[in-house]
């Protein structure tokens, strides 16, 4: 399949500016070039009319748990604590498998929507989430949550986690990677780590999870260990392997040089720790002290969307606030932390998060004709300070259209929805 993406305005990198116009070229999976208007040759089975219209790399969501889409409005006005205890991981003990697939369908169509095209998801009943990405046709690093708070449940939590690993590496034709996720320090002990990491470096898999995320955690790990969550997982030696480390809203100096030292990638959730009252991570901080800084939406259930357009705004707006200079995380910065950075944390940097020939053909179009993109002086900043996820007209992912025209072409969304509902009614 040769396609022709037509006259759209192209940034090509993220933080290398636009491209006011150009003629995208897309060969089977991947980008074959970017040309001056009109200069494409040959013959192309589909040309896509995008004069007026902005193309970036497609978004990627280093942080979020996909099938809580379920848990959207159940939960609100908590503190994390209570959030968890009392609502979130009691209701989530009524869910099976049936109910994780549709709603994660129903979060990989918000996705899709809204220009994400990879993410990384730690949740349960894996092998579900998997079908549906499958279906859907987006890219995912994928990992059970591995949650082993006493020594009866490390083995089973353990030898889920390795199975899924290791039979759905690989799948969907290489669009579906996994990792090993234990799910925080304060729910799996030093015996989990180190296997986790044993077993991550044998299967050449990353992990994922979450760190730092409350002040009273950080606090309550100082005076059980001496000394802070990222500091112990270094001291174990959990960073030995490619690591996503969701949150870091409670580092210190030292951690982020500890971070930055084992290119430990961060998933700066912010919408999700403002809700929660969690804290805001110090995102500038961090990626001036070289640290790999992705964006992730975190789960519907505490943001309340999967909007990464939107993350990403919040993200360079919180910066600013937080390192009191509105000269941090400038607009290209955000756009790298929401595209390129993210490809990173998911182990796709050689394939993902530019449009140049040999790269992924995981793309968004934004159409740009609305009221909130005009007068139009910097399109990249509109993209960045302006736009949301309902400005997305278009989205691929290796070269397969995903939506046109806003029409989702991969899922059934009306049915999607209609089974989301009914089966939502039990937990109400």
């Amino acid at each position: 399949m040769r396609i022709l993406i037509k006259g759209a305005a192209v940034v090509r990198r993220p933080g290398e500016g636009v491209t006011p116009a150009a003629d995208v070229v897309v060969e089977g999976a991947r980008f074959s070039g970017v040309f001056p208007p009109g200069e494409a040759q040959g013959e192309f089975d589909k040309v896509i009319e995008a004069e007026g219209k902005l193309l970036v790399p497609g978004f990627v969501n280093a942080h979020t748990h996909l099938a809580m889409t379920l848990f959207r409005g159940l939960a609100e006005d908590l503190a994390l604590k209570d959030w968890l205890e009392k609502k979130i991981w009691p209701a989530e003990r009524k869910l099976t498998g049936e109910i994780v697939y549709w709603f994660s369908l129903l979060g990989l169509v918000e996705m899709i929507r809204t220009g994400t095209t990879a993410f990384a998801d730690m949740y349960f009943f894996m092998e579900e989430v998997g079908r549906a990405v499958e279906e859907a046709g987006l890219r995912a690093l994928l990992s059970y949550g591995v949650i082993a708070p006493t020594p009866e449940r490390v083995e089973p939590e353990l030898k889920a986690a390795e199975k899924f690993a290791r039979e759905w590496n690989g799948a969907a034709g290489g669009r579906i990677r996994t990792a090993l996720s234990p799910h925080a320090p304060y729910t799996c002990g030093p015996e989990v780590w180190r296997e986790a990491v044993h077993l991550a470096k044998e299967l050449k898999i990353p992990l994922h999870t979450h760190i730092a995320e409350t002040k009273e955690e950080v606090e309550s790990h100082r005076e059980r260990h001496g000394k802070s969550p990222v500091q112990w997982l270094e001291e174990l030696g959990a960073f030995a392997v490619s690591t996503i480390a969701a949150h870091c809203v409670w580092v210190s100096e030292k951690d982020i040089d500890i971070l930055a030292a084992h290119n430990v990638s961060v998933a700066h959730c912010p919408s999700s720790n403002l809700k929660l009252a969690s804290g805001i991570a110090p995102a500038w901080a961090m990626l001036q002290g070289g640290v790999n800084l992705a964006i992730g939406t975190d789960g519907a259930a505490s943001n309340n969307t999967l909007d990464m357009v939107r993350e990403m705004r919040l993200a360079a707006i919180l910066a600013k606030a937080k390192a009191g200079d509105s000269r941090a995380m400038p607009a290209p910065e955000a756009l790298k932390s929401a595209t390129q950075r993210g490809a990173t944390a998911l182990g796709w940097a050689k394939d993902l998060g530019a449009i140049e020939e040999g790269y992924l053909a995981d793309c968004v179009l934004f159409d740009l004709d609305a009221v909130h993109f005009t007068p139009g002086h910097d399109p990249l900043a509109d993209l960045v300070y302006t736009a949301s996820g309902a400005d997305v007209e278009m989205v691929m992912v290796g070269g397969e259209i995903l939506m046109e025209g806003r029409n989702l072409l991969t899922l059934d969304e009306e049915k999607i929805l209609a089974r989301c509902r009914e089966l939502a009614r039990k937990f109400r």
